[in-house]
This record gives structure tokens, sequence and C-alpha cells, in this order.
């Protein structure tokens, strides 16, 4: 890992043992693109790579050079309207109704480690030598504006992390209206894009398709990074594959309003810019004042998508996360919601308990519910404190009833909510988002609170914290579970109002931090109705999540499957739900709901008293099985091997560090008659050592990953006398244990 610069001080090489990234300043002192991509050579002068061309219709920046224009230069951070016609990376309005801007090259300083962000998320570093960052100063001579580009290269794995800082040094008020985390122009456009796309239930479906001349982007504008869109996109070369070809990631950490776009001129040069959405957005940047960027990850790789995720996966799980929980083994617990809804009383919840604690779970969740006059969505958001009539002894008398049965005890939250029947809305009505004039539109029959304000942030986290304080509360389901509209606050100035939502979200963080460090040994579990705010953002406070409000198995495959692109194992809620499931009504076998919702965090969402003694017996089995292998599962190398998207039988696998041990799953969606022989080839396990499978037959390393595993099942041919028969929505798991080399 190094940061090279030239003798001219010019151009600048970051690199480790998998990639390099080279930048230049260019003759006219802004900043230009010269190289991303595997690591090459050393040398003193890249100027090769800067290609220029007199094309007919192009504009110049000067009369004596009619070669030299910003429309056919790859640059670092892009400026719309002095010669550059495509989509910038900031714009800026200025005293004089301009948005024009001319970022020069002034001075770079190389820090050892990486910067924290001030009020935001980002990767982080525990021993300086983990990284480098380079910060290399520009500025706008007209306005005074300066802009910090800051570049972080790990010391392992292809890494890129990117933000950008502007600073007012003048004595003028300007308004940022665009200001990217990212700019990167890229030499060609023989790419796919691949964004993670669906909607509430159906989060996080890969969508593929060729780049072409024009803007192909994906986005948020409801407040939040939303069910819809991922903040996430991978560029591949059209050969690349699971297993082989280049790729590059390009992953966001952030919450709120977001824009990933790929434009692809005439010339097929990409230009790929990712950050907070432009659209509404108006930051107001008084002299003196900074703006700081959220951050953008970029991970390239040669040798495929798995490589891609894995990358991902170890710096999100290690280098993200943070805390007591980081490293630690998820508990299993048993959340009430599909159990009870809003249905329940103290008499009922310890029931449900101690059946849970007899089966082997560690932690009991209390959902929504509990709290005001919470009986249905019309009332109680906003009044954190215990509903008596449900819990007489309160949070504090029923969590240590749990923690005395050898369980610890969560809670759910849905903090930055509130209904009109609440006593926080009634003594303040003007807390919620809601613009002057308009009509107030509701979702769920709840308004969001204008976490823009310091006084409502304030405001929750007493409440949040007298509960904690009090009760032996050990976990925190933290929902949202509507996006905002009328996005209006009444503590900003009209010149102000395009804050709001960055500033919403910096409110949802600085909640976040002073519980997180208030309360460390405290697990949250971030959840947004579902999938709807499952990104690296959250990661940082909450190192799980609820990945989707869908329960069901077969579902499950498909988004567990897309969220495995970018996101570890370790930060995925994943439950065992009852059948008929609540949200498809379908009948899946107890084992396959199991064989699925293992690669999570795992737990139940159901009333095990309801379950018959011969479930039961297979629930008990099932929670040793996890907590036999969930370091396994949460923390070993994760691999796809067959896609749910393009096949009826999906499977993936997991493997320790050393590569004695792997779990694969497989999983057949509907059943077929006289079908063909099936194998799956393994990844990632050691080539020369011999293997048991399931405590019956040894295979080497070499044998699995070329021959195959096998995995023909009884719907190829006739069954024999006495096999097990397979059925719809069928699975099966592959414990491989090493023997010897």
């Amino acid at each position: 890992m190094n940061i090279s610069v030239n003798s001219k001080k010019d151009t600048f090489h970051l690199y480790n043992n998998e990639i390099s990234y080279i930048m230049t300043v260019l003759s006219n002192r802004q900043m230009g693109q010269l190289y991303f991509g595997a690591r090459i050579h050393e040398r003193e002068d890249y100027s090769y790579l800067l290609e220029m061309r007199s094309r007919p219709m192009t504009a110049c920046i000067s009369e004596a050079d009619k070669v030299f224009s910003m429309e056919h230069i790859r640059q670092e951070y892009g400026v719309f309207g002095s010669t550059d016609f495509r989509s910038p990376a900031v714009e800026i309005l200025q005293k004089n109704g301009s948005r024009i801007c001319e970022f020069l090259f002034e001075d770079y300083r190389i820090e050892s480690g990486k910067p924290e962000l001030e009020g935001l998320p980002a990767t982080y570093t525990e021993d300086k030598r983990e990284a480098m960052t380079l910060v290399v100063i520009l500025k706008d001579p007209l306005t005074q504006i300066r802009l910090e580009l800051l570049y972080t290269i790990f010391e392992k794995g292809g890494i890129l992390a990117r933000s950008a800082r502007f600073i007012n040094e003048s004595t003028d008020d300007v308004h940022l209206t665009t200001a990217m985390s990212i700019c990167m122009d890229l030499p060609d456009s023989d790419y796919e894009w691949i964004q993670f796309s669906g909607a509430w239930a159906r989060e996080r479906y890969p969508k593929t398709r060729h780049l072409e001349a024009g803007i192909q982007s994906v986005g948020s504008m409801r407040g939040h990074s939303s069910h819809n869109h991922n903040p996430f996109v991978i560029l591949k070369r059209p050969a690349a594959d699971e297993f082989q070809g280049e790729a590059i990631g390009f992953s966001l950490i952030y919450s709120g309003n977001f824009l990933a776009q790929a434009e692809v001129d005439s010339y097929n040069t990409t230009r790929f810019t990712m950050g907070i959405h432009p659209a509404g957005f108006d930051w107001k940047l008084s002299s003196g004042e900074t703006f700081q960027t959220p951050e953008a990850v970029i991970v390239y790789t040669d040798k495929g998508m798995n490589s891609l995720s894995q990358t991902f996966h170890r710096l999100y799980q290690k280098r993200l996360a943070r805390g007591y929980w980081r490293d630690r083994e998820r508990p299993i617990l048993i959340n009430n919601w599909e159990a009870t809804y809003f249905d329940f009383d103290e008499e009922r919840l310890l029931t449900i308990a101690r059946k849970a604690k007899e089966c082997g779970v560690e932690l009991f969740v209390l959902d929504d519910g509990w709290f005001g006059q919470r009986n249905h969505e019309h009332a109680g958001l906003g009044d954190w404190f215990a509903n008596e009539k449900k819990l007489p002894a309160g949070i504090t008398g029923l969590s240590e009833k749990i923690e005395e049965m050898g369980m610890m005890f969560g809670l759910w939250f849905e903090p930055e909510m509130i209904n009109k029947d609440s006593n926080l809305y009634r003594e303040h009505p003007d807390w919620i988002i809601e613009t002057p004039g308009r009509n107030t539109s509701h979702g769920r029959f709840q308004y969001v609170l204008d976490f823009s304000r310091e006084e409502v942030v304030d405001r929750i986290y007493e409440m949040m914290a007298k509960l904690l304080s009090e009760a032996k509360i050990s976990y925190i389901k933290w929902d949202m579970n509507r996006s905002i509209t009328e996005c209006y606050s009444a503590a900003f100035s009209p010149d102000r109002q395009g804050e709001v939502y960055h500033r919403y979200i910096l409110g949802v963080y600085n909640l976040y931090e002073r519980l997180t460090s208030s309360f460390p040994q405290v697990l949250f579990e971030s959840c947004a109705s579902g999938g709807g705010r499952f990104d690296p953002g959250l990661l940082y406070y909450a190192p799980q999540g609820w990945t989707s409000d869908d329960t069901d198995a077969v579902e499950r495959l498909k988004i567990q499957y897309g969220t495995s692109y970018c996101y570890p194992v370790s930060c995925m809620g994943s439950h065992v739900s009852v059948t008929p499931n609540h949200q498809l009504n379908r009948f899946t076998p107890l084992y396959t709901r199991a064989n699925v919702a293992y690669f999570g965090t795992f737990g139940y969402e159901l009333d095990l008293n309801k379950l018959t003694d011969k479930e039961l017996e297979e629930v008990k089995k099932q929670i040793c099985f996890m907590k036999k292998n969930r370091s396994l599962i949460q923390y070993g190398t994760f691999y796809r091997l067959q896609s749910p998207f393009k096949s009826n039988v999906a499977g993936w696998m997991v493997v320790n560090t050393d590569r004695t041990k792997a779990i694969v799953g497989r999983y057949k969606i509907l059943n077929g008659a006289n079908q063909p022989f099936e194998r799956m080839y393994l990844k990632g396990l050691d080539a020369d050592t011999k293997y048991l499978i399931n405590g019956t037959d040894t295979h080497y390393g070499d044998e699995l990953m070329n021959c195959g595993l096998i995995t023909t099942d009884a719907s190829a041919g006739e069954s024999a006398p006495g096999e097990k028969m397979s059925c719809d929505f069928d699975s099966k798991l592959y414990i491989i244990e090493a023997l010897e080399k």
C-alpha cells in the first residue's frame, strides 16, 4: 500500500497489491483521471494515458489550443459549463446567479490511516498502518470555495473510499445544489450495469442491462435509501460472472436521498457519479462553513462477483460495523409480532417466552404495541412509556421476568414517527414535517418527526435513554415505516429548506450515535418497514438489519441472495415464521424455513406454543444446529453458487478461514417429475484436503469443486423404497468437514 507523487507533484498513484488509481493535474490545473483497475507498475510518467484530439463542435478552453477541451478529458470531479457538457459532480449557486465553477489544484497532503467524517458514518481503521489517505486540495479562485477530495486506499483488498469536503473561504454565502461523493470517468462503456431494486417485501433484486449512450441511474427521493433501489451499483464486464472477470462495485454509506448514475457520452466514455440526490438538495454554505459529503466505497476485482462481494463483506463487517456486537455471535431470538400483533398482555408474552426458553432461544423481543395508547396503528407513536393496561409492571418488570427465565430482553421502537393521537403531538404539533398551506399526507396513519431539529432529537433520546437505563434491555429493533412527504421544517428559513432532507438523516445518525455510545452493549437492529433503509450508513450504528418484512422462505432466497452482493451474512436479520406465511399465504416445510434463515442472524417470528410436539423437537434441533455453527455462518466466507433468479434450484455456501469446514445450502423451489441428475460445483475448499460430507461420504476438495457435489434427489426417475420423497420448496444442507490432507 502506498501513495506516490511524481517529482513534478502533478501525478498521484494510489496502489496496493490489487489495484492502482492514477490521476494528474491537467494543464489548466484541474484534476484528470488516468487509470483505475488492476495493479500496474510504478513509473514516473503516465502522461501517455491522457489522450486528446481536436473534434468538430468542441468548445475549447483557450484560443491558443484547439485540442484541449474538458468535454473529452476524463476528470476527477467534473464541473458543468466550461467546455464539459456532462452531468457535474458539483454545482454551486453564487451571489450573482452563476453556477459556473473552476476548481484548480493548489496542494495535497498524505495522512496515515483514515480521518473520521464529522457527523457521518464511514469506514475506519483501528491501526493507521491499515490505510493511507490522500487529500487533494482545489480552489475556485473566483468564489474562494475550497474543495478537498479525500481518497483512502486500504492495505488489503481492491478498495478505495472517496468523499468531498467544501469550505467557504469567501465573505459571501453560496448554495451547494450538487455535491456528489464520487465522480469517476472510465475510458469505455463496455459494462453491464447491475442495480438492486424492488419494493416492500421483494427488496434488492439484481437488475442487469448493458450501458448505452445516455444516462442510466437509480436513486431515492423518499427521504430514505428505500425498498425500491439500494445505494449500491455494480459495473461489470459482459463476460464476467460469479467466479471470473472484471467488476467495479460502488456503495454509498448514506441512508437518505441518493443518486447513482452512469452517463455514456458519444465517444463511449462512462462517467459514474454517486452521492446525495441533487433534486431537492440546496445547502446554504455561509462564510467560514464546511460541508462534508457522505463516503462512497469503490471495490475493483478481476476475479468475479463473489470476489467483489467478499471484499465488501470483510470491509463492512470489520471496518464499518462497530462496537461490542461487531465480532460476536448474534443471539437467537423470538419476536412476538406475527404471533400476537397488537393483541397481547404480559401473561401472553411470558407464555411465548417460556416455550421459547424451553426450546433454547436466547432473546425475547417485544414488538409494536407496548407503549402509550398503542392498541392499533392510529395512536401512540411518540409516547415511549409502557401501556400499563397491557403491562402492569411496565417494561422494567417484564424485562426482569424475562431475564429471570435466563433470556435477554429486546424492545421495538419507531423513534422517528408520531401519531396525531399521542401526548407528544398534542404537546408539540409543530414537530412534524409538513409544508404550510399544503395537505399533510400520512403513511400507516403516522407522521414524520422533524429530526432536522435538535430539540426533537433531544426529546426522543431522553425518552429512550430513560427506558434503557431503567429496564434490562439488551436489544433494540429500530423501525421506520413511512417515507417523507411535504418536506419542510418550521425551524429553518426559506433559503435553507433544501437542507431538510439531509439534516433529517444527520439527526437520525446523531440519535443513533448518542444511544450506542451511552448503551454500548445493547444490540441495535435497524428496520424500515423491513428493508426500506438497509444501507451501509445504518450498518455503522446497527450491526444487523431486518432484511425484509417478507418472511416467506422461498421469497427470502431471492432477497438474501440479492442482498449478499454487498452486505455480509452477519448483518441480515432472518427468521423462521409461521405457515401459512403471513405475506404470501404459502405453506413451506419447517426445515426449509430454517435452512434459509440460518444464513443470517436467525430467529423465530411465531408462537412456539402453537406447534406440534414433533415440530417443537425440530425447532430444538434447529437451535442447537445454529448455536454450533453460527460463528462459521455469520463470519465465514460466503459464496453464491446457483441463482434463484435464473434457476429452479438455488445454492450458496460458507467456508471457514482455514477451509476445514463448510456448509452448503441447496434449495429447490418447485418439484418436478423424472428430473435430470444434478450437481453443485463448490468453491473455496482446499483441493488436497479430504472432506466428510454429512457424516457419510468422503471426497477431496478438488473433486467437490471440479466434479461437483452430487445433489440429485428423489425427483430424478422413480424414487427407491424408503427414500425421502422430494417436494415443492424442498431444501437440504450439506455439512462438509475436513478429515485429512
